[in-house]
């Protein structure tokens, strides 16, 4: 893709995204979501063959039915009330279709669908932005409609989206769908607690992102797409498969490292709402999706293959230059637990 066509087509998802970030005025939003979505299409297909063709197409598909029903719904709201302010919508149906369209746009379970296969056809750059940058606008638009929304349908979804991406990643070898069921999990949890505090969706959703965007940077630097060629990275790069144990720990959870804060906390809140059995269960659904990071960190770390070739030791003459960004996002993306004081003040 030439340079300057790419600078535009970038200009316009950051702005479609902004748009949707900064509006009050349904219409306005809706156009945001439509500029972002086209403009992303050619981002998906940059690698041009036809799985990415069907991948694009896929998403194409799904997005546009999405904002179709958020037309529907934002239609109703405005019938109903007069208006097109975002922060009023007193109509049931219209609240609760809207909730569907923008979880569609998420990749939430039932329409969780489309997010494994559009993510296995495109190529690792496209899908770090697909599963990072592409989840701000509909959590955006969940998050200040959140007083109007049906908590029941929303948990429902959310309950769902983890069982789903506990099961869907458990057979997975390659590593863009073992991500995109572990983004559908990610969403999950953001799901589960926007009613009751936003905010803390917020933090979840930032924690994802770093991690995500650290895991994405890792497997490109090691051009690895499957777990297998992840079992030959300890010989190539020592310090990057140490790195991806960390962050693959981080995203399933464990407790020293800043995966658990989110969760922690959305486990704790909802407990203070006076809920037991639903946070319960989401833990234990969260030892599904440790089960299969847990298996990619042996993978990568725990497997050596004997050889007597010297120079399969790579690393030894590796310009480290290219990753010169990542260990501030890695350092973020495990180390801040102590820091969890703090944020349970400031929520």
């Amino acid at each position: 893709m030439n340079p300057p066509i790419f600078i535009i087509i970038m200009t316009t998802v950051i702005s479609g995204t902004m748009m949707v970030l900064i509006s009050s005025h349904w219409l306005l939003i809706w156009i945001g979501f439509e500029m972002n979505m086209l403009a992303i299409i050619p981002i998906l297909m940059k690698k041009f063959n036809p799985r990415a063709m069907e991948a694009s197409t896929k998403y194409f598909l799904t997005q546009a039915t999405a904002s179709m029903i958020l037309m529907l719904g934002i239609i109703i709201n405005l019938l109903y009330s007069g208006q097109w302010t975002m922060l009023h919508t007193p109509n049931p149906m219209a609240s609760n279709m809207m909730t569907i369209a923008l979880t569609m746009k998420l990749g939430l379970s039932p329409f969780h669908f489309w997010v494994p296969e559009v993510t296995q056809g495109i190529s690792l750059s496209s899908g770090m932005i697909l599963l990072t940058w592409q989840k701000i606008a509909p959590l955006s638009v969940l998050y200040q409609m959140a007083p109007s929304i049906n908590p029941n349908l929303l948990m429902s979804m959310a309950i769902m989206s983890m069982l789903v991406a506990g099961w869907g990643g458990l057979n997975q070898t390659q590593l863009r769908k073992i991500l995109a069921y572990s983004s559908i999990g990610h969403m999950g949890w953001m799901a589960s607690i926007t009613v009751y505090n936003p905010t803390l969706m917020h933090l979840n959703l930032v924690m994802y992102i770093m991690m995500t965007l650290g895991t994405f940077m890792l497997f490109m630097h090691n051009s690895s797409l499957t777990t297998l060629s992840l079992s030959f990275s300890w010989n190539k790069f020592p310090l990057t498969t140490l790195l991806i144990l960390m962050l693959m720990l981080s995203l399933g959870g464990l407790p020293p490292l800043s995966g658990f804060i989110p969760k922690w906390m959305i486990i704790q809140e909802l407990t203070k709402n006076n809920m037991i059995i639903i946070p319960t269960f989401m833990a234990i659904t969260a030892l599904l999706s440790l089960y299969f990071y847990m298996r990619l960190t042996y993978t990568t770390a725990l497997t050596m293959f004997p050889s007597m070739n010297n120079m399969k030791m790579k690393w030894q003459f590796e310009n480290t230059k290219k990753i010169t960004l990542l260990p501030p996002l890695i350092i973020m993306s495990t180390m801040l637990l102590p820091m969890t004081p703090m944020m349970l003040i400031l929520h």
